[in-house]
This record gives C-alpha cells, sequence and structure tokens, in this order.
C-alpha cells in the first residue's frame, strides 16, 4: 500500500515504517481493502497526520477504533463526516465543549477543525472493516500508534494528552509527565458520560494550559 503521510511526519516516524510489523501491517490493509468495504477511505487513513503537522502538535486526544458505519469514519478519532449524524460519545463531547468554554454546538462532526490547530486525533487502530467492530485489531495497528504516542512524548515537550477512559489511560501510560500535561476522565461514551465525562472541563483547561506557555488556544 502506497504510504499517505506527508513528510513531516515521514522523517519522525521512518524507523517504523522499516519494520518487519509495519510491513506486514500493510500488506494486511491491502488485502482486506481488496476484499472487503473498509472504513476509513484509503486516502484518510493518514488524515490524523496529514492535518496535523509534528511541528505544530499541541494536543493529542487518543480513541480505539474508528466508526465502522458507512460514511462515518474520516480518519480522525471522534469525528465524522460532515452531513453524518452525530454518533453518541461525539456528542457527549460537544456538549461539554459547549457547557465548558460556551461555544454553540457545531452541525458539522467534522473535527478536521481541530486537527489543523494542532490537535492530533489519534485511534488506536486506524481502519476498521465495515460492520465488524475492532476487525482490525492486533494486526501491527497498535504497535505503531504506541510508537506515534512514545516518539511524541520523546522528542516533543508540553504538549496536552486527553486520555478519555481507561483503554486511552492504559495505551498513554508511556507518556512522560514531567514533560508533559496529562488530563483524565472517563469516555464520552453515553455508559461513562455521567460518571465524571460531564463537568471535567478538559477543553478549557487545556487552553489554560496552552496560554500559561504562551501558545494560541483551540478555538473548539
Amino acid at each position: 500500500m502506497q504510504l499517505n503521510i506527508n513528510d513531516n511526519w515521514k522523517n519522525v516516524l521512518k524507523s517504523e515504517f522499516s519494520k518487519s510489523y509495519f510491513k506486514n501491517l500493510m500488506s494486511f490493509i491491502d488485502k482486506e481493502f481488496t476484499n472487503y468495504t473498509c472504513y476509513p477511505k484509503k486516502e484518510a487513513i493518514f488524515k490524523a497526520f496529514n492535518d496535523c503537522n509534528f511541528d505544530d502538535l499541541k494536543v493529542v486526544i487518543i480513541g480505539q477504533d474508528p466508526y465502522h458505519g458507512a460514511e462515518q469514519a474520516n480518519g480522525l478519532c471522534f469525528s465524522v463526516q460532515s452531513g453524518v449524524k452525530h454518533p453518541p460519545s461525539l456528542v457527549n463531547i460537544l456538549k461539554e465543549i459547549e457547557d465548558d468554554v460556551k461555544v454553540s454546538y457545531p452541525i458539522s462532526g467534522d473535527l478536521s477543525r481541530w486537527a489543523k490547530q494542532g490537535v492530533l486525533l489519534l485511534n488506536a487502530t486506524l481502519t476498521v472493516r465495515e460492520g465488524e467492530a475492532g476487525s482490525h485489531q492486533k494486526q501491527g495497528w497498535e504497535e505503531f500508534t504506541d510508537a506515534v504516542i512514545h516518539i511524541i512524548s520523546e522528542e516533543k515537550k508540553g504538549v496536552v494528552f486527553l486520555l478519555w477512559g481507561k483503554f486511552a489511560q492504559k495505551k498513554g501510560s508511556v507518556i512522560n509527565v514531567n514533560k508533559h500535561t496529562v488530563f483524565k476522565a472517563p469516555h464520552p461514551s453515553p455508559l461513562g458520560a455521567w460518571r465524571g465525562w460531564f463537568g471535567c472541563k478538559h477543553f478549557s483547561k487545556t487552553n489554560t494550559f496552552l496560554k500559561s506557555k504562551s501558545k494560541i488556544p483551540i478555538q473548539w
């Protein structure tokens, strides 16, 4: 499979691309996209990286799997294509933003606008087969995204990591908390929303931190 990822990230991650697990992963993805309907579209698999340069990165949000329904996933965690009904977790994210930073609930659930401001919206697994949640897990994506988080932790300073739910918190265990700021909350799914997601104020906390470091806050 052609590696459709920008040069900024290619340079940072080049050691991963040469490893056997990654080559095997790309072969697996090629076969899956040839034989099945998979999401997101091939050209959007690395959209999280292409919309957020490594040099500009300020915030990392960790998700788990892409949405597996038709035309939902767009390559960014929790995000959907414009015009698509907002899934429950995204609804709760946008409701919390509405309450936290006092902005109107948006019509579009496409979070590309965040990515272009320096928010890496990283799913642990970057692809999925249609209608089969978790179908591309344990094929190499997790090793790749673990490496991404580790490299960000090692090579950057002052990044805000937003870890929502036990899965993201476990995946973020490699983050150097002496160099970075980590905010944790329950997952924004309907199961976790009333256990502490609502009222977590991660969006205003993130902007307060960014401003304290003379960085431009995110327009959520």
